[in-house]
This record gives C-alpha cells, structure tokens and sequence, in this order.
C-alpha cells in the first residue's frame, strides 16, 4: 500500500511531498494517492539509550511487556531505539516486527564481578572482556561494558577498555560504556570509546578529546536530574555526595559537550517508556541548542546509527506535527501522525 505525507522536513525545512510503497521514500508522484499526514515533517525519533521488556532492574525479560514498551516508543514518534544493555537475548521479531522500532542493542551488559544489578550482566574477567565483546558486537553491532559503578568500586583500568575497543573494532562493531565517576569516564575516553553512556562526573577538560575521537554522549539528563530531588533528602554519607554533586553538574556538563562538538544523543534511560521528548526539553533546558537538542532525537542520531532521514532512498520513517518543533520543543509530545517502515502506525 503506498502512502504518502507532505509538509516541511527537517532539518532544512523545506517543502516535501513523499511517498512510500514500501519501506523506503521516494519523490516520484503515485497518482491518486492522497496525503496521510501534512504538517512538519521530522525523521523518525529515536531514543538513543532505553532497556526495554523489563519492570526493574534484576528482572527477566519479558517478551509481551518488551512489545508493550517498544510499543509505547513507536506512540511518541520513536522510530528506532539503541539498547545499550537488555535483560536477556531479545526474541526474533524485536526490531523487525511492522509495529516496532527499529532496534541496535548490545546484548547483556559486560560487568566486573561483585559489580551491577544482581540477575542483570554477564560477569566477565578482565582478560576476557575484549574477546566477549568482540563476540557480542559481531553479532549485533554493539558490546556494553560498565566502565565502574559504585562510589568504592574499581573501574575498569583504561588499558582494558583501550583492548575491548580494537577487539570491537576488529569485527567491525562498536563499543558502549556506561560511567557514572570521573575515574571510568576518563578511562573511556582514553580508549576512545564510540559512546560515553550517562557520563556524570566526566572531566570537562577531557570534552575536546572526546569531540576529537568521535565519541558521542548520552547524557540521559532527565532520567540523572530528575532523581536529584529525592537523593537530596538521603542521609549524608559518600554515596549522596558522589550523585548530588554529580547530577547537579551534569546539565552545564550536557551543555559543555554539545559546545565542544561532541555528538550528544538523546536518550531516557527510565520508565515509562516513550519519554524521548522529555531528555530533548532537558537537553535544551541545560543550555543546549535547541536545534541540536531536536537532532539529537532525530537527524543527528539517524546518522550516527547509519539511517539517512526524509530523503529520496532513505528508510521511510516519519514524525508529523502540527507545528514546527523548533519554534516549541513542546511540540515532540504530541505527534499527529507516525509512519515507521511506510506504513501508518499511529495517527494522533
């Protein structure tokens, strides 16, 4: 079935008239086909860092509530979705299905033992971690390893990330890291990582560097600052002060990467899912542009994943709205209409 949608694309806001028979646009006019959607036209949203198909952290995953989740993403205008880290081996349909994003993940998360979520990550030694890694990412793309993660915890020296990352590199793959201290974020720069996950208490000295390699960040800054609030009221001790100091710099940290050139992806990292407009408002509200904090769920993230957006050949994905975004960011929560792989799959 060919359909059809009109209106401005972003990011150049020209006028466009698109169709799709099938899962690729294309400007050749298909006669009496009318319009299933006009308005502003923005490449299909992704959410850059969101887990999926499981309620809390530790619990299996499920595959009807992964659906409902994905589901929920593909309501917001969520087209396609990086899950840096699942719960379990995803089933086939996931990121295929007609109703649900499209999908990159990097498998289980890569831990250090006695580190993470019991019951969630593979616990793997140091001198096997490069080679794990370089299994998971040949078969999906990415590997997650978890660079540190409590206040009294090792990280995982650079020179291992630095191996995990020619590993990764050699079958063609890419590597993920989630830091949350200054110690892993510094390691994973060094080794030069393809994605800095969270990022808090990352040095801001170490931005140009970042930019310099290509490492892009995903600062999951609604889901961080949002939970400042309630560890303000915690008892005082290392733990509060480590992630009070940390999410309270995170935001002008957000701001100093876009400045730096560093890639910011928007990502949520939290429940419900479907919130990806939510990290585009925060992005901006740290001081990002809000061109750039719009691209970070859309173009820019396309491109980053290899999805070209509303262009002649490039996979027919689409957000529709009413207003431009640009003039109001406010605008993303309320999509009039979403076309993933050409075909309508939500109309507001």
């Amino acid at each position: 079935m060919v359909i059809r949608v009109r209106g401005w694309a972003l990011p150049h806001g020209e006028h466009v008239d698109l169709y799709a028979d099938g899962d690729r646009w294309t400007t050749d006019p298909v006669p009496g086909v009318a319009p299933v959607a006009e308005g502003w036209l923005v490449p299909g949203l992704v959410d850059a860092h969101t887990h999926p198909g499981a309620e809390a952290p530790g619990e299996a995953l499920d595959d009807e509530l992964l659906r409902a989740h994905l589901r929920q993403h593909v309501r917001a205008g969520v087209a396609v979705i990086r899950s840096p880290g699942l719960a379990g081996e995803p089933p086939p349909w996931f990121g295929t299905d007609p109703d649900v994003p499209r999908a990159w993940h990097a498998g289980p998360w890569l831990v250090q033992h006695g580190q993470f979520f019991d019951g969630w990550g593979r616990r793997v030694e140091h001198a096997e971690l490069p080679a794990v890694a370089a299994a998971q990412a040949a078969r999906t793309g990415w590997a997650k390893v978890v660079a540190d993660w409590g206040v009294d915890d090792a990280p995982v020296p650079a020179d291992v990330l630095t191996a995990v990352v020619e590993a990764v590199r050699a079958v063609g793959g890419r590597l993920a890291v989630h830091t949350q201290h200054a110690a892993g974020g510094a390691a994973a720069v060094v080794a030069g990582v393809d994605s800095v996950e969270h990022g808090m208490c990352l040095d801001p000295d170490l931005l140009h560097d970042m930019a310099a390699r290509g490492t892009a960040l995903t600062p999951t800054l609604s889901a961080i600052t949002s939970t400042l609030a309630t560890v303000v009221d915690k008892p005082e001790g290392p733990r509060k002060r480590w992630y009070v100091d940390g999410a309270t710099a995170h935001a002008p940290l957000t701001a100093a990467a876009a400045e730096a050139g560093v890639l910011v992806l928007a990502g949520t990292d939290s429940a419900p899912h479907g919130r990806v407009a939510d990290e585009v408002l925060a992005l901006a509200a740290a001081g990002v542009h809000p061109h750039t904090a719009l691209a970070a769920a859309s173009w820019a993230a396309r491109a980053y994943l290899g999805l070209p957006g509303l262009e002649p050949g490039a996979p027919a994905d689409a957000a529709v709205y009413a207003e431009d975004p640009r003039t109001d960011l406010r605008a993303l929560s309320h999509p009039e209409a979403v076309i993933l792989r050409g075909r309508l799959v939500h109309r507001s």
